[in-house]
């Protein structure tokens, strides 16, 4: 007898074969289903992105090999309207966007979970390192036991509705030692497949040359600035630079100097000493408590500014617009608007949000 039935969101990697194989052996019905997010029409050699011809023959690869069915679903008008659409204008605004976070809240975790559900699926699962359990007060969004795979930090938007239909085979599980292992047992020919790197849908990792040929124009070329305002140097395009950034400035320099500011704007990029990039404090907006609930006041926690940082202490803070202010313990460096900060008490992951901006 079938313990449920799951949709399982098939990549065409390890991580996502590994899932249908154990679901299926444990007792599951499960139906394969990869999302089309791009057309790649314009791929170019040796900069294979997402949804390509060969992922997508993976997938149905591994579907055959689990004996289940597998879907293609084409989601590639909700992909640009709310992923890269959205990525394109934060670059343009001086902002450094994390495409990840927005593609599990609108896409796998929205339009993909509302299609199992339409099918009538009692979940959805993927190849995520995170865990998910539940009690009296409800679901719990926690890290995935292997620390260096854990991807919690990308899964703050996920809702109490949305968690009770999401599973997460893999979260126990460390992926070096076990899920690779037990891919080979099984004979997936995905056993041995290198992990995807970077921002899946920009071919060979150039943000710049993406987002110049979706806005049809070149980043022009603009001012280096010190912190006093002084021009020090020339830049092609003030979208080239993130803020942290010591390598490539084009400014020589007697000591090490750093990306400080970029103002998109003025089309200036400023540059100065270590100690300008150290913030105590920051406003995050669009939040998302997991458990639905805000807090009645501050509350002493952890949090992340950005992805494998570790935990810093911190006290969060609703503030009446629901935004959320974090002061931190100790001073961070480089926290960075756009990025996600995502608050944590231990394991669990509380809440998360967009950096709004640096106090």
């Amino acid at each position: 007898m079938s313990r449920g039935r799951v949709l399982v969101a098939m990549s065409g990697g390890v991580d996502s074969s590994v899932v249908a194989n154990l679901l299926t052996s444990q007792g599951y019905e499960c139906i394969g289903a990869t999302m089309r997010l791009a057309t790649n029409e314009d791929d170019r050699p040796g900069e294979r992105t997402c949804c390509s011809t060969d992922d997508i023959a993976d997938a149905r690869q591994a579907c055959w090999d689990a004996g289940i069915r597998h879907h293609v679903f084409d989601y590639t008008r909700e992909f640009e309207k709310d992923v890269i659409d959205p990525f394109v204008a934060a670059y343009e605004a001086g902002l450094t966007p994390n495409p990840c976070v927005a593609c599990n809240r609108h896409l796998k975790f929205g339009a993909l979970l509302d299609r199992a559900l339409e099918l009538g699926c009692d979940h959805l699962a993927t190849g995520h390192y995170a865990r998910v359990t539940h009690d009296e007060r409800g679901y719990h969004l926690l890290k995935g036991v292997d620390g260096a795979k854990d991807q919690s930090y990308f899964l703050f938007g996920l809702t109490q509705e949305r968690l009770a239909h999401i599973m997460f085979p893999l979260g126990e599980m460390h992926k070096a030692t076990e899920v690779r292992a037990l891919a080979e047992r099984l004979g997936l020919s995905s056993a041995h497949k290198r992990d995807s790197e970077g921002i899946c849908f920009v071919p060979g990792g150039d943000h710049l040359r993406f987002i110049e040929e979706r806005s049809g124009h070149t980043a022009p070329a603009g001012d280096i600035l010190d912190t006093d305002g002084n021009v020090i140097g020339r830049h092609e395009g003030a979208l080239r630079y993130t803020l942290g950034q010591r390598k490539g400035l084009g400014v020589a320099a007697a000591h090490p100097i750093y990306v400080c500011a970029i103002d998109t704007h003025a089309n200036t990029v400023t540059l100065g000493d270590s100690d300008r990039l150290m913030a105590n404090s920051l406003v995050a907006a669009d939040w998302n408590w997991v458990s639905g609930q805000a807090p009645a006041g501050p509350i002493h926690a952890a949090a992340k500014v950005r992805y494998h940082q570790p935990d810093q202490p911190c006290v969060a803070t609703s503030l009446p617009d629901g935004r959320i202010r974090l002061e931190f313990a100790d001073p961070q460096r480089a926290i960075t608007p756009g990025q996600a900060a995502v608050l944590y008490d231990g394991d669990e992951v509380l809440g998360g949000g967009t950096i709004e901006s640096v106090e």
